[in-house]
């Protein structure tokens, strides 16, 4: 019991050394919005993930700059990216998505930011645990949380995967149902056609018999 409780602290811990922010944004057509985080000192860790989920050609332009204006990623007409760096610098870092590419399209924009601290918790000693046993309880619990991380962006890819794959069913069912429109309009029109020149040559006949 008194160990389950000390991972539970531990895992606790791991967790308050992360902030974290997922959202989904509907970006407007020629719309630019930017996206703000703070580091409160520096060599602090920031994961950056966003991904299309549905609009246009699932792209988008990206631009990161952190404090004085300084770019640290940047990419145009981007599916999706996954990207940690290291903030030099404190203050605040501006992530920023523009759609001014597109005239009419309209894009869901599914993103995550979240700065990590790089130095582990300092965790105080449990009464009844042994250093071996907190030690090789933190490497566990680390390795776990990388495992969740990893699990967590493996989902977020086979959401997108599946959302760019119901809107390419999406737009072929509708192109089905146009040409199959299409397809019924000439029919008629070409059995009109039939008619007309069918009736045109027997009124030709029968005005020459006569």
């Amino acid at each position: 019991m008194k160990l389950t409780a000390f991972a539970c602290g531990l895992l606790a811990c791991l967790v308050n050394q992360v902030a974290a922010t997922a959202l989904t944004y509907k970006l407007g057509a020629q719309e630019k919005a930017c996206f703000y985080t703070t580091t409160v000192k520096p060599e602090e860790k920031i994961a950056f993930y966003f991904a299309v989920q549905s609009g246009g050609a699932f792209d988008v332009d990206y631009i990161v700059t952190g404090p004085g204006g300084k770019v640290i990623l940047d990419g145009e007409k981007e599916r999706q990216g996954d990207y940690v760096f290291t903030a030099q610098q404190q203050g605040e870092y501006e992530f920023c998505f523009n759609n001014e590419m597109s005239t009419f399209a309209e894009k869901f924009v599914d993103f995550e930011i979240a700065v990590e601290n790089e130095k582990r918790a300092e965790l105080p000693s449990k009464q009844g645990s042994t250093p071996e046993q907190t030690s090789v309880l933190e490497e566990s619990v680390f390795k776990l949380s990388s495992r969740l991380s990893t699990i967590s962006r493996g989902q977020k890819y086979f959401r997108t995967r599946e959302n760019r794959n119901f809107a390419t069913v999406r737009s072929t069912e509708a192109r089905i149902i146009n040409f199959s429109m299409i397809q019924c309009i000439l029919i008629a029109l070409m059995g009109a056609l039939q008619v007309f020149v069918v009736r045109f040559f027997f009124q030709g006949a029968r005005k020459g018999y006569v």
